[in-house]
């Protein structure tokens, strides 16, 4: 059985007219980790396409095709199902967006996963083999990352990724932050893997430097001082993410620094506790922000900070506040997203009950799009802010402040801020949002 697992392209990282260059993008984790989760017995061949860096063959054949859906490829994944299908193949859709639009995703599929898939990925394989597909498929309610799974990383080709060691210990997070599809998909109980899975999966790569693409690392606190104490003998350094949280907690920051931690993604959103209040996520304080920094660059962790804007308690002076903050406190690496309210969140359920969504063409929700009426300013103030921001933090004086206030690994973030840099300049040319601001309604998702 021939099987092809694709992850269709989207705006943000395509081979051809995109942004981001090879040297940003990592290889991702659930194509090869579906593939290692198929059953030995039934003898599978994978070919896995990751789209956004080459074209899917025009005469691809395939017994069955899997495909992994976020909300900003949904348009593209329909399409190609429907040109899959309409040639006898069998599509398979799951992923994030499929989860929190199960209904919508069936429509244009033979079947769907819902949930993760480590259970039901192998079932539906079963059943395909023997010409008994059913049209859904859901994360049952005992769930559990309880068995060793290492991912078929050489499936894709690692010279076209800055990396492949990649990894993740755990999944989705305890908060309940408005915006967030992790609570709304898979809720609050984050799942863990056994500490020494993680380990072994590391070593299977034997990679130096890694990426942890989890939620919140420090989610468990517990479970995250088991695992940074086990990292420590492994002598590598690493990157992830974390919460604010961080900063309350200086034992646990210093383990995280020992276990080889380089660097640390964190989403502060916003420098207003009101905004913060706002999304559900008052965790973050940010008269606490300075210091957290601090502490974090005396820990030699570089930062990459998320920042947000058109949260419904932000003004106008909004995009100069957080620049000013960006700037002075030094953050190595700072982006800047547009509220984003992707269906089935409780954002999302509160601007359609107020009539604020504008469209629901799902191309359009990638958090650089303004797909909703802020509260306190036009879109195109959001736009034109969100734009001037990038520009701003990106400036040739502005990154030599940053760093120089930072002075954490200045080569690599050299690198990394020249990358964002481009990035930055090129907004306008990827991001258009002159459907909004003329008042043109894109077309709505299929």
């Amino acid at each position: 059985m021939h099987v092809a697992l694709i992850s269709p392209k989207g705006p943000l990282y395509r081979h051809r007219g995109g942004i981001f260059r090879k040297s940003l993008r990592y290889q991702p984790l659930t194509l090869t980790t579906l593939a290692a989760l198929a059953p030995g017995e039934l003898g599978i061949r994978f070919t896995l396409i990751d789209e956004g860096i080459e074209e899917i063959p025009a005469d691809l054949q395939a017994d069955l095709i899997g495909m992994t859906v976020i909300t900003g490829t949904a348009p593209r994944s329909y399409h190609l199902a429907q040109q899959f299908r309409a040639r006898g193949i069998k599509v398979v859709l799951g992923g994030p967006h499929v989860t929190l639009m199960p209904d919508e995703a069936a429509a244009h599929a033979d079947a769907i996963c819902v949930g993760y898939a480590e259970k039901t990925w192998p079932e539906l394989l079963r059943d395909h083999a023997r010409g008994a597909l059913k049209p859904r498929y859901t994360q049952a309610a005992d769930f559990a990352l309880d068995e060793l799974v290492i991912p078929q990383r050489h499936l894709l080709d690692r010279r076209r990724f800055i990396t492949q060691a990649v990894f993740e210990a755990t999944r989705s997070c305890a908060h309940p932050c408005e915006f967030c599809t992790a609570p709304a998909a898979w809720g609050r109980k984050q799942f863990q893997k056994p500490v020494e899975h993680v380990v072994a999966d590391i070593r299977s790569v034997g990679a130096r430097r890694n990426i942890f693409i989890d939620l919140n690392l420090i989610s468990d606190r517990d479970y995250a001082r088991r695992l940074f104490t086990a990292l420590i003998p492994l002598r590598i350094r690493w990157f992830g993410l974390v919460t604010a949280l961080i900063g309350t907690d200086p034992g646990l920051m210093a383990l995280m620094a020992e276990s080889g931690c380089s660097g640390v993604l964190i989403g502060f959103e916003s420098v207003s506790g009101k905004s913060l209040g706002g999304i559900r996520k008052g965790f973050n304080r940010p008269d606490h922000f300075a210091r957290l920094i601090a502490d974090l660059h005396r820990h030699k962790i570089s930062i990459f900070g998320c920042f947000v804007f058109g949260l419904d308690e932000d003004t106008p002076d909004v995009f100069e506040a957080t620049a000013r903050f960006v700037i002075d406190h030094g953050i190595d690496l700072p982006r800047f997203a547009i509220s984003t309210p992707f269906p089935g969140t409780p954002l999302y359920h509160r601007l359609e009950a107020a009539g604020r969504i504008l469209t629901r063409d799902w191309e359009l929700y990638d958090g650089q799009h303004v797909v909703f009426q802020p509260q306190n300013m036009s879109a195109e103030t959001l736009l034109r802010g969100h734009e001037w921001a990038w520009k701003e933090v990106y400036s040739r004086w502005n990154i030599a402040r940053r760093l120089m206030t930072s002075r954490v690994q200045l080569p690599v973030s050299l690198m990394a801020n020249a990358g964002y840099r481009y990035y930055a300049n090129h907004l306008h040319t990827h991001y258009n949002c002159d459907w909004i601001i003329g008042q043109r309604e894109r077309p709505e998702a299929a």
